[in-house]
C-alpha cells in the first residue's frame, strides 16, 4: 500500500494546532489558521483561507479565492465554486467587533455543491447535495436535494445526487435513482 500524502505548496501558511486529513492537497497562498481540522482528500484551490476552529470533513473541494470563516462547517463531499462568500456576523461594525461568540452558525451538509460567486449569509444550513446556481445568494436553509439560484435563491427544482437535475417524476435519467417526497423535501428510495 502506497504511504498516504499530504500537499501543502510551499507559498501556503498552516498554522500550529491545524489537523490535516492524509491524501490532501492545499495549492498556492492559502493560510489555514489555528484549530482548524481538515478530512481526507480534500483540496485547496490558490487564495483559500481557513479560519480559526474551522472543521471540514472528508473530500471537499474548495475553488480559489473562498474564505471558510469562523463559524462555517463543511460535511464531507462539499463542493465550494470559485470566489464564492461566506459570512459569519449578520451585523458586523469594525468599530465593535463580537468575536466568536457573536457569529452565526453555518454549515453545508453531505453533498453540497456551491456555484460560483455565491454568497451564503450566515445562520443557514445548505442540505445534503442540495446545489447553489453561481452568483445566488443564500439567505435562507436550502433542503436536501434542492436546486436554488437568484438573489435572494428561491428553489426551482431537484437535483440527484450525482448532480443532474431530477425530472416531474423525482427520477434521475442519468444514474436511474428515484427519490420521494416527504414533509417539502426529497429522500432517496431505497
Amino acid at each position: 500500500m502506497k504511504d498516504k500524502e499530504i500537499f501543502i505548496h510551499e507559498t501556503s501558511i498552516v498554522d500550529d494546532n491545524v489537523k490535516i486529513g492524509d491524501n490532501t492537497k492545499i495549492w498556492f497562498f492559502c493560510h489555514i489558521q489555528s484549530g482548524a481540522q481538515i478530512g481526507e482528500g480534500c483540496s485547496f484551490g490558490q487564495n483559500v483561507n481557513v479560519s480559526n476552529n474551522v472543521k471540514i470533513g472528508n473530500g471537499c473541494k474548495v475553488q480559489n479565492n473562498v474564505s471558510i470563516y469562523e463559524g462555517v462547517e463543511l460535511e464531507d463531499y462539499v463542493f465550494c465554486g470559485p470566489s464564492m462568500v461566506f459570512t459569519n456576523d449578520l451585523t458586523p461594525r469594525a468599530k465593535y467587533p463580537k468575536g466568536s461568540a457573536g457569529y452565526k452558525k453555518t454549515v453545508l451538509h453531505t453533498g453540497a455543491s456551491i456555484g460560483a460567486n455565491v454568497t451564503v449569509v450566515c445562520g443557514h444550513e445548505v442540505g445534503k447535495w442540495a446545489m447553489v446556481a453561481a452568483g445566488a445568494v443564500v439567505t435562507k436553509d436550502v433542503p436536501d436535494y434542492a436546486l436554488v439560484a437568484g438573489v435572494p435563491a428561491k428553489q426551482i427544482g431537484w437535483v440527484c445526487e450525482c448532480g443532474e437535475r431530477l425530472n416531474d417524476g423525482f427520477h434521475c435519467e442519468k444514474c436511474g435513482r428515484i427519490y420521494d417526497v416527504a414533509d417539502g423535501g426529497l429522500s432517496e428510495r431505497k
